[in-house]
């Protein structure tokens, strides 16, 4: 899959979510890239302060950030329709840490 359809994928997935979510996320920002250098399996990766972890002192930080993987994804799914449900999942999943919730609640609820 070519980068530009890749991260239309993303934007959809983005325009999925609640209003009253996205407005609520502060400071963060989402970007692609192909592999993790080190975990090149790793669909996505959340690096920040989350929310529920911030305090009065936060303030003039560089924005959080959270990666979805292309390859990886890409990789994990047998056709575009897989893929488009997966980047879903994914974009639910690191937004999650962003608001706090650790990877033990995350499989509780099913977005594991």
């Amino acid at each position: 899959m070519d980068p530009e359809r890749f991260e239309e994928l993303v934007g959809e997935a983005l325009d999925e979510l609640p209003a009253e979510l996205l407005r609520a996320m502060d400071n963060v920002v989402v970007l692609v890239e192909p592999r993790h250098p080190e975990d090149p399996e790793l669909l996505g990766l959340y690096e920040g302060v989350a929310l529920t972890d911030r305090t009065s002192d936060y303030g003039g930080v560089l924005p959080d950030r959270i990666t979805l993987y292309r390859d990886a994804l890409v990789d994990a799914c047998a056709d575009e329709d897989e893929l488009r449900d997966e980047v879903a999942i994914t974009v639910v999943h690191e937004i999650a840490h962003h608001f706090g919730i650790d990877e033990a609640t995350l499989h509780r609820l099913g977005w594991g």
